[in-house]
């Protein structure tokens, strides 16, 4: 059974597009709550993780929906599998963990990357990541330099934005197409061309 899991941290947040997007993916039930997610003392997930069952499906839109406290994310996240309930993240296809059992080698090593994504307060490195840019483009544009949005996924990108590099090279490297990368990242096709073409140049050069 898939399960929709949709949180604000607010009465004045609206969390229809979360309920919108976990209903387009089939959800059956979907629990709605409107507390911060700085810990699972949440009385609406507490109700939610007892229904949850051996086979289930949780599904939640992004990873900051399900909490914003690294230590907590990571043990709920492996009390989860433990108990053989899977998880879905929608914003990010490559936290599925349905697609990684029974595989070796290259599904190994994304599992990995998983769990490391895991370690990173989501909320926090969002702000971060939006207050440093910002105060880029404004340094940028002051000096006439600006010249839009920067790559994310590099050889020297940080955080999570090189974990996903470093799975797509992996992916690459064991001849997967563009399409099947795609699909299990959520990079677009446009930006896996680019980050081929450049690895291989780079090949090409040593």
């Amino acid at each position: 059974m898939k399960i929709g899991y949709a949180r604000v941290s607010s009465d004045g947040q609206n969390p229809e597009r979360q309920i919108r997007d976990l209903k387009e993916y089939g959800c059956e039930k979907i629990f709605i709550e409107k507390q911060s997610g700085k810990d699972f003392e949440r009385p609406i997930y507490k109700k939610m993780r007892e229904k949850l069952r051996f086979g289930d499906v949780l599904v939640v839109h992004d990873l900051s929906r399900f909490g914003r406290n690294k230590i907590e994310i990571r043990d709920e996240w492996k009390s989860l599998i433990e108990d053989e309930i899977d998880i879905v993240v929608l914003n990010m296809p490559i936290l599925d963990t349905r697609q990684y059992k029974n595989l070796e080698g290259v599904g190994q090593l994304v599992s990995d990357l998983v769990l490391t994504l895991l370690s990173w307060m989501v909320e926090e490195e969002r702000n971060r990541t939006r207050i440093a840019q910002s105060q880029g483009i404004k340094i940028a544009k002051s000096k006439g330099k600006f010249k839009g949005k920067p790559k994310k996924y590099h050889e020297n990108a940080k955080g999570k934005d090189k974990l996903i590099y470093d799975a797509i090279i992996i992916m690459l490297k064991n001849r997967e197409s563009i399409m099947d990368i795609h699909k299990k990242t959520g990079v677009s096709r446009n930006t896996i061309y680019r980050i081929k073409k450049d690895y291989e140049s780079k090949i090409e050069e040593e």
